[in-house]
């Protein structure tokens, strides 16, 4: 499928709208110049155009198989993965001591970003390496990291994350992998694992899997968890692969999409592992991987967005149909005001996932660069924000596209429903938009609110700063911040299944005013693309749901469970 990297428009973000200039000026990311940046998306933004994006098709078509215990991944996925990782492109937030380029996270998202609007199914394999990396450079030995962290940076060797079990969802505490020590600092890992998202392929020398299991003495719970590296086969003494461990692939997940990405169900049964943080101490390391992949997951419903939106925007521009209503109009469907709303919408929703995830990248790098605890808390903040917001984005954009192709959306030719089937799972995976909610209402909210109330604080200044040039944007941006600001005084103040019953569409809420806040500030600067009329249409159309919102948010749960169950199944 066509691919047009939209570099322009990170540029356009990085200099006017997400503060890309505060980053560069720190100490750790100051040789992150403008040239520098502009060099490494341009050339990015070409792997995407002319390799990755020719194998989306081929990925969904010809879906990675299991053969005789043996993973063989879509027609031209290999060479795509080689040219990734030939290019560095793995690698580009990596420790610059262990072959990483040590770029700003910001970076690597809008790298991440184009990766996934060209060929998702790929994409999500040097995702799960990069968060693998970052685990490890938090929490391994300097031995582990001197024997893993350099094949995983050059790609040579890939990663996984190991969680979920069949009884054992969301709720990662009822696993019961075991860990059994060796002796020899080594442990003994058994157990099976579901949902592993490239737990196998036949085109890097290994697979490194983080797997989260149990020690004798750990106890029930979360608290009880342990994690191990698990690699497919152990490096000899030269950290070279050597003999196989013992682990297997047990089969490969049939799925609504993705079906370029092997989702398999991998069985350990003593297989050799080494502890990577503290005993017990396995969720907090594991959550370092879990916030990178809840940013790039995001990204990934962000990417799908963009991809779906060009598909559905060249389709419009060539389909002809019906009478135009409009003087001086294209022929083409593009001149009928529903299909215009539909385009319009999508290309504004995109934009505003787009903006929120920028700015989330550019609080983890201020956080990292600057230790400032105000980033820190801003970067915890917008993470479950992000992930929701820019996942359910790319969902609602695809199946816009499949409408806008009409009845031709319906069919799988036109590749306008691959779009959607991929994107599905991004909203599920790496922690539901539902627990990244109650995320966002509960851990992020122990503060009292007063990361969200210093965010409100910019929101209602740049509203303030717009007043004289855009003057009823800047007030219906201002009422919005106002009421989401008066939303959250009364949820901090409640009580945790009363925040739960309205974290949903609260999350949603923010991401309206958010949006809001971000169109406003590119209209203020203007640029291509008539920034002030699509800001107008999405202040004006899109940010008025934040008030229907806020009202759900506001109810709290006794009226969750006014129906009873017996009532429910009435």
């Amino acid at each position: 499928m066509p691919y047009r990297a939209p570099v322009p428009e990170f540029r356009f973000l990085f200099d006017h709208v997400v503060g890309m200039d505060q980053v560069t000026a720190t100490e750790r990311f100051a040789e992150a110049d403008t040239d520098m940046v502009d060099a490494i998306l341009t050339e990015a933004g070409r792997l995407c155009e002319d390799i990755l994006a020719p194998l989306q098709r081929n990925g969904d078509l010809h879906p990675a198989r299991l053969e005789n215990g043996v993973v063989r991944t879509s027609p031209g996925f290999a060479d795509g993965y080689k040219a990734i990782a030939d290019g560095g492109w793995v690698s580009t937030g990596a420790d610059p001591e262990f072959g990483g380029m040590g770029l700003p996270t910001t970076v690597t998202t809008a790298v991440n970003e184009m990766m996934s609007g060209s060929c998702l199914a790929l994409q999500l394999n040097p995702l799960m390496t990069q968060g693998q990396i970052e685990a490890l450079e938090h929490h391994a030995s300097d031995e582990i990291k001197a024997i893993y962290l350099p094949k995983l940076i050059s790609g040579e060797w890939s990663g996984t994350m190991n969680l979920t079990e069949p009884q054992a969802g969301s709720d990662v505490g009822a696993l019961r992998s075991k860990a059994e020590p060796n002796g020899d600092g080594t442990y003994s890992i058994t157990g099976q694992k579901i949902y592993i998202s490239w737990g196998d392929n036949d085109f890097t020398e290994n697979v490194c899997h983080l797997v989260l299991a149990r020690l004798p003495d750990g106890v029930p719970g979360t608290k009880g968890i342990s994690l191990f590296l698990v690699p497919k086969k152990i490096p000899d003494e030269n950290g070279n692969p050597g003999v196989a461990n013992s682990l297997k692939v047990v089969s490969l997940e049939h799925k609504v999409g993705l079906h370029g990405s092997p989702t398999a169900v991998m069985q350990y049964d003593g297989a050799t592992g080494w502890m990577i943080g503290p005993e017990h101490g396995g969720m907090a390391a594991m959550f370092t991987m879990m916030n990178n992949a809840r940013l790039g997951v995001g990204v990934q419903g962000i990417g799908s967005a963009e991809g779906a939106y060009q598909h559905a925007l060249a389709y419009a521009q060539d389909r002809r149909q019906g009478r135009s209503m409009i003087a001086g109009g294209t022929g083409t469907i593009l001149d009928h005001a529903d299909v215009r709303r539909m385009l319009t919408t999508m290309k504004a929703e995109t934009q505003a996932a787009r903006a929120i995830a920028l700015a989330n990248a550019v609080a983890i790098d201020m956080s990292n660069a600057t230790g400032d605890a105000d980033w820190t808390a801003r970067a915890a903040l917008l993470t479950p924000i992000t992930k929701a917001f820019g996942t359910e984005t790319g969902i609602a954009v695809a199946e816009l596209g499949v409408q806008v192709h009409g009845g031709m959306g319906y069919i799988e030719e036109t590749g306008a429903a691959q779009y959607f089937r991929d994107a599905r799972v991004t909203s599920i995976y790496e922690g539901t938009n539902g627990i990244q909610a109650m995320d966002l209402v509960g851990r992020k909210m122990m503060d009292g609110g007063e990361a969200t109330y210093r965010l409100l604080d910019e929101v209602e200044a740049n509203a303030e700063a717009a007043r004289t040039t855009l003057p009823e944007l800047a007030q219906d941006v201002w009422n919005a911040a106002e009421t989401l600001r008066e939303t959250t005084e009364w949820l901090v103040t409640q009580d945790l299944n009363d925040r739960f019953a309205g974290a949903v569409p609260y999350l949603r809420a923010f991401a309206r005013v958010l949006g809001g806040h971000f169109h406003l500030k590119a209209a203020r600067v203007g640029g291509p693309g008539n920034r002030a009329a699509l800001a107008t249409f999405f202040i004006k159309r899109l940010l008025p749901e934040h008030a229907s919102l806020c009202a759900h948010a506001r109810e709290g749960a006794e009226g969750l469970y006014t129906l009873s169950p017996g009532d429910l199944a009435a």
